[in-house]
């Protein structure tokens, strides 16, 4: 394995970091993956979904499944 000198100004520096090829790659495959942009409806149906949270408006698990109509 060959040894490498980092010089000591670059070594203060607090954004220097060392990491193996593989572990490089993958990282910036990551960075590829498409972000995630929710539709205008998307972010209206979530906001409900917080304030009947805070309001205690939720149903459990059981009260779903009977509510779709899944229940045996």
């Amino acid at each position: 394995m060959p040894t490498i000198t980092i010089p000591k100004k670059l070594a203060r520096q607090d954004d220097f970091i060392i990491v193996s090829r593989k572990e490089y790659e993958a990282l910036t495959e990551l960075r590829k993956t498409a972000e995630f942009v929710s539709t205008a409806a998307q972010r209206k149906a979530l906001a409900r979904a917080e304030r009947n949270l805070k309001t205690g408006k939720t149903l459990s698990y059981h009260e779903l499944v009977r509510k779709l109509g899944f229940a045996n």
